[in-house]
């Protein structure tokens, strides 16, 4: 597991952060447990690392596109899936949510960002 969820040494100097570290680290391995166990009856024979190697090439970009007001338009967007992560995704009963809609900002906003 540990390679897994590529825990290493981690050496904070505040409580608070000790305890933010080991929350993160035990939902991370919660994840990887109901991954595994999803997987099981669903893909038998798929590792989690595979399944989310797989996933991994789905990515979100944001496309950014001038207008003549001096606006921008932004699109974020996912890349579809492939058929394999489609299928994937079918057999895990998951789906992805809606593309999210555009957005638009003018240079004054974003001078200040």
């Amino acid at each position: 597991m540990k390679g897994d969820l590529s825990i290493r040494p981690i050496y904070h100097q505040l409580d608070r952060r000790i305890e933010a570290h080991i929350f993160v680290a035990f939902l991370a391995y919660c994840l990887q447990v109901t991954l595994k166990a999803r997987l099981r009856p669903l893909a038998p024979g798929l590792t989690p690392r595979s399944a989310l190697e797989k996933f991994a090439a789905i990515q979100m970009v944001d496309v950014h596109l001038p207008t003549t007001e001096d606006r921008t338009l932004i699109l974020s967007r996912y890349t579809e899936p492939e058929p394999e992560q489609q299928l994937l995704l079918e057999r895990l009963r998951l789906r992805l949510p809606e593309q999210p809609p555009p957005k638009i900002t003018s240079q004054l906003q974003a001078q200040i960002a």
